[in-house]
């Protein structure tokens, strides 16, 4: 039989409480057979929203944290002072073996900056990346970097489209198209880090280099991983979010207006359902910290329970396919991210 798969939960951080993550990690051992759930936070705020049978079954345990890292707290005084948080000793049963991927809804400069100092990126990667995919036209595209890192080197940018190209692949991509997100698909465009970059990705035989695209072509579907700073990728990011829930509120209504658009929308309600699922944020939810020796997935603060089993699913699934290991790999690397058993 293979070993369980174990995910540490920062079941305190994220906007909506404790009650998210509880009512996701139950749903989410019950779809899932060959996984467990530690949940790390005040005792006292999630024992009582647990079954005692899940909790018997062991299935589901639960670790005291005093702390919770606030949305607002600065990431460095985090670091510093928090070290009874959820948060923090989340990552310190990932470190440790206890866990074999970790999730949290948590403030993200905090998060990047726990685990850079608990899990630790590879030697040789200067930064981890932040990696989501996208909702395009034709299947998905992987956006990184979306927000951990504000300006980034040509080389920085050369090992993101490297990572994006390892966890595509894992996704059963033979051979990912990666583009850089410019302000035109023109050679020359672009600033002098955007240049030097095209030149590291043309000269690499190991990347399927596609060029620049613009950002009115990131749901084209066109190429398979988007490379960028954190800076022009959160923006990205945020913007389509808010573009997909506008659609979705636009949808609705304009569905609820008069009496003919509602009789329409009820013979419309099976597309309309199937563009709303595919426009949700949440379902794609759970982002990877991409460049760490374990898994360790970013969900978004306001995720509801069902996004939150969705970061889980994505938690799960880099565990399978050894993204970590693959990443060593792929540089060369010295520290193999094994499992503990």
């Amino acid at each position: 039989m293979s070993a369980r798969i174990r995910i540490a939960v920062d079941a305190m951080s994220g906007d909506l409480g404790p009650r998210v993550a509880i009512c996701a990690a139950q749903n989410f051992i019950a779809h899932f057979q060959d996984v467990d759930v530690l949940l790390v936070g005040d005792e006292s705020r999630l024992l009582p929203f647990i079954s005692p049978k899940t909790i018997s079954s062991g299935r589901i345990s639960v670790h005291h944290a005093a702390t919770i890292v606030a949305m607002g707290d600065d990431p460095l005084h985090a670091l510093r002072r928090k070290k009874d948080s959820s948060m923090w000793l989340s990552l310190t049963r990932l470190r440790d073996g206890a866990a074999d991927a970790c999730v949290s809804a948590g403030n993200t400069g905090a998060l990047l900056a726990m685990s850079k100092f608990l899990v630790k990126s590879f030697p040789g990667l200067d930064r981890p990346a932040i990696c989501k995919p996208m909702p395009v036209e034709k299947g998905l595209t992987f956006m990184l970097d979306l927000g951990a890192n504000v300006n980034c080197t040509p080389m920085q940018l050369h090992q993101f489209a490297v990572m994006g190209s390892v966890l595509a692949k894992a996704k059963g991509l033979e051979s990912p198209r990666i583009a850089l997100l410019n302000i035109g698909a023109e050679e020359q465009k672009g600033t002098e880090v955007l240049q030097q970059a095209r030149e590291l990705l043309t000269a690499d035989s190991d990347i399927n280099y596609s060029g620049f695209v613009e950002a009115n072509s990131i749901f084209s579907g066109d190429v398979d991983v988007i490379v960028c700073d954190g800076f022009h990728g959160n923006i990205a990011l945020k913007a389509s979010e808010g573009v997909a829930r506008f659609i979705q509120k636009k949808i609705a209504k304009t569905a609820k207006k008069n009496l003919f658009n509602k009789f329409m929308a009820m013979l419309a309600w099976p597309l309309l359902r199937q563009m709303r699922d595919e426009l949700d944020p949440s379902f794609y939810n759970g982002a990877s910290l991409l460049g760490l020796q374990k898994p360790v997935i970013k969900s978004h603060g306001n995720a509801n329970s069902a996004a939150f089993f969705r970061a889980l699913t994505v938690a799960r699934e880099q565990v399978i396919q050894q993204i970590p290991a693959l990443i060593e790999k792929k540089f060369n690397l010295n520290i193999p991210p094994k499992r503990e058993e």
